[in-house]
This record gives C-alpha cells, structure tokens and sequence, in this order.
C-alpha cells in the first residue's frame, strides 16, 4: 500500500438519468490522504448564444460513453497522482438549474486536484459521445460538441 493509504485512486463512472448529488460524488473520491478535492458541476443555463433556453435534451451512445469516462480517469491518474476521479454524466430531459455533468477529484495537494478536475472536464467535453438538444425561444436545436465561447462547435436548428 502507498503512502497515501490507496493502491490506486479511486475511480467512478456513470450515465445517469437522475439528478446528480455532488455531495455524494465528493464522498465518492474523497480519502483521508486528500488534501483537496475538487468539483466541477456543468448546469443548465437559460441562454445560449443570444437566445433563451427553457430546457435541454441529452443523449447518450451509453456503453462507449461509460467506457471513454474510464479511459478519461486512467489518464488523469496518469497524469497526476491522483486519490479518486468521479465522472458523471445525466441524459434525458433536463431543466434550467439542474446539474448535468459533474467530475470531482482528489489530490494530496490543491495544484493536482485543481490541474486534473479542469483538464478532465475538457476531456469529457472533448470525447463522450452525448449530444444535448436544447429547446427555447429559438426553437429546437442540436448543439455539436463543445459550445463554450472560442470552441468551433456549431448547432443544427429546427425552428417550432
């Protein structure tokens, strides 16, 4: 056994269809030798590029989705010398508020756990294979990939 007390970080990842709890995602990855523990929770916002947003539709390829979140996590504890990676993604109908992806990490130290959460989610964004459908004033649209300002991704629009 190491010295942080584990043999290997701790890893959890899954699809989901209820509401994400971040508290118990922290307790997922959290250990006695972490020092810091990170989270990031993705929420439903009530815009997107100038129009607003009343709810989002998220699908899923589930088993290669739940096998890249895997792929993702070795390779941040690759990276850093990590206690526990959590990575938690919900699909279907999702309303303004509500969290719909989470990653939370542990780390002796903040800079690790901080370095990992944040590059983690990149990857999550990056590679699953889930797409969000979001409904509002603009009517329906499939947002492609990555929509964060800078990102080339783009939507297809089908108006009400």
């Amino acid at each position: 056994m190491s010295s942080t007390g584990r043999d290997e970080a701790a890893v959890h990842c899954a699809l989901v269809t209820a509401p994400i709890d971040t508290a118990a995602l922290l307790a997922t990855v959290r250990s006695d030798a972490s020092g810091a523990v990170s989270i990031f929770a993705g929420t439903v916002r009530n815009h997107h590029r100038g129009a607003a947003v009343d709810s989002l539709e998220y699908e899923a390829y589930g088993s290669m989705a739940e096998q890249e979140m895997r792929r993702i996590a070795a390779e941040a504890c690759g990276r850093w010398e990590l206690h526990g990676v959590a990575i938690v993604h919900r699909t279907g109908h999702l309303e303004v508020g509500e969290v719909s992806v989470a990653v939370a990490v542990s780390a002796a130290h903040r800079k690790e756990s901080v370095e990992a959460c944040a590059w983690t989610i990149d990857m999550v964004k990056e590679r699953l294979p889930i797409w969000k459908r979001e409904k509002g004033e603009a009517g329906i649209r499939w947002v492609l990939g990555d929509d964060s300002p800078g990102s080339a991704a783009g939507w297809l629009e089908r108006r009400k």
